[in-house]
């Protein structure tokens, strides 16, 4: 096995990086990284594995990045509220350099692309030490390899002799989508969650709130990264990359109509906006913003439109990401646990590692909710008087903003 170490994704030939891509995710695609490092995000650096056969064909792909990260990223609200206090004075306690494997934009599991054949602990041992000597050399403090679901549960025991650490992280949420219109979908809910969300679009009718889906959305790129950030600031349950324009910018230019936005007006004012990723059979939703922070039902009317969208569009699944977990789980979505690998870059301080990571983060506890009527829902099913009632369908067709160039 060989390996080349790219330290940035324009020196790397697109159709070689690519080549590994059927059946993955396009946000391991060499246009999602041009986005990402067109982005200006935080502190990060990338490096770009491109792992390779004895043909020199590619047998493998990772990327690599050093962040300065809270090792309390996921702290309790009461720990949060104590760090934030002592980093009045102290900006930097429990801020650390660290070294990851993965993708810091979104979730993708496992955070490494393979080709069939290839030796998952082959690629992971010359992952691993390739990352240890990056660590060592650069000074970073804990390596972590993220993120992992259901599907790469096997790949723990790969993990645990080269001295990685299982722990759990915020959990995903994802919506299994097997409905025909926005109307079946909401007929098969129990009548306690239709009706919750029935009065919640009501509100949002009486305001004249509606929306839009666009594409190209590069010239709002400024407006829409202030409303991310008005979201942003008041978070309390994650927080880590800072978006920038530049980031709204290169996602819509690079990444074509697989990126799109619903936009949300108030009358007519911008006053929200998601932004979506169109990934294969797979919607993601990727990002909130909003023009002013407010405790209203605005956010419910987005998670619907979401769904909505994700359903006219004929998407299999819709990953509806971290943190806002009861009104995702209201429009029915199901939790996923993420878990993380972690390792000291030494051998002392990874004594510690699996000991205080749990104690300085705590994941909610997030219950199964019964959502729907049934567990197999017909897909057949119509939407009843009531529920048209609400309705505000996003099968619509997507528009570019005034002066927007073609995708």
């Amino acid at each position: 096995m060989k390996t080349i170490i790219f330290h940035r994704i324009q020196d790397i030939d697109p159709t070689q990086w690519n080549q590994l891509l059927s059946g993955h995710s396009c946000t391991f695609s060499h246009e999602f990284w041009l986005t990402v490092e067109q982005s200006a995000l935080n502190d990060f650096h990338y490096r770009h594995i491109l792992f390779l056969d004895d043909d020199n064909e590619p047998l493998a792909l990772a990327t690599v990045y050093s962040i300065t990260t809270d090792i309390a990223i996921f702290a309790p609200v009461a720990l949060r509220r104590l760090l934030n206090t002592i980093r009045q004075w102290y900006p930097g306690f429990l801020k650390f350099s660290m070294l990851e494997c993965g993708t810091p934009v979104t979730l993708n599991s496992p955070p490494i692309v393979l080709r069939k054949d290839a030796d998952i602990p082959a690629v992971l041992g010359e992952l691993h030490r390739i990352m240890h000597q990056l660590a060592k050399t650069e000074g970073h403090f804990l390596m972590v390899l993220r993120d992992f679901e259901a599907n790469a549960e096997h790949w723990r025991p790969f993990l645990k002799p080269l001295g990685y650490h299982w722990a759990p992280s915020l959990p995903n949420t994802w919506l299994n989508i097997r409905w025909r219109s926005t109307q079946d979908w909401r007929h098969a809910m129990k009548s306690y969650y239709r009706s919750k969300l029935n009065k919640h679009l009501r509100k949002n009718e009486a305001e004249g709130v509606r929306h839009e889906r666009i594409i190209d959305f590069a010239p709002l790129a400024v407006q829409l990264c202030q409303q991310w950030l008005v979201v942003h600031e008041q978070a309390d349950e994650f927080q880590r990359e800072v978006l920038t324009p530049a980031f709204y910018r290169a996602f819509s230019d690079n990444m074509g109509e697989r990126a799109q936005a619903l936009l949300y007006y108030r009358g007519n004012e911008l006053v929200g906006h998601a932004l979506l990723l169109m990934d294969g059979d797979v919607l993601r939703w990727l990002y909130f913003g909003r023009k002013t922070a407010a405790n209203d039902s605005l956010y419910l009317y987005v998670g619907y439109s979401v769904v909505s969208t994700a359903i006219e569009l004929g998407f299999k699944r819709l990953e509806m990401g971290l943190t806002t977990y009861p009104i995702k789980q209201d429009l029915g979505a199901e939790i996923a646990p993420i878990y993380l690998a972690l390792r000291g870059t030494s051998a002392f301080i990874n004594l510690f590692v699996g000991l205080f990571y749990p104690l300085l983060n705590s994941i909610p506890d997030t219950s199964t909710r019964h959502i729907f009527k049934s567990e197999n829902i017909s897909a057949n099913t119509s939407g009843s008087a009531s529920d048209n009632a609400a309705s505000n369908s996003t099968g619509i067709t997507a528009r570019r903003p005034p002066g927007a160039k073609p995708s």
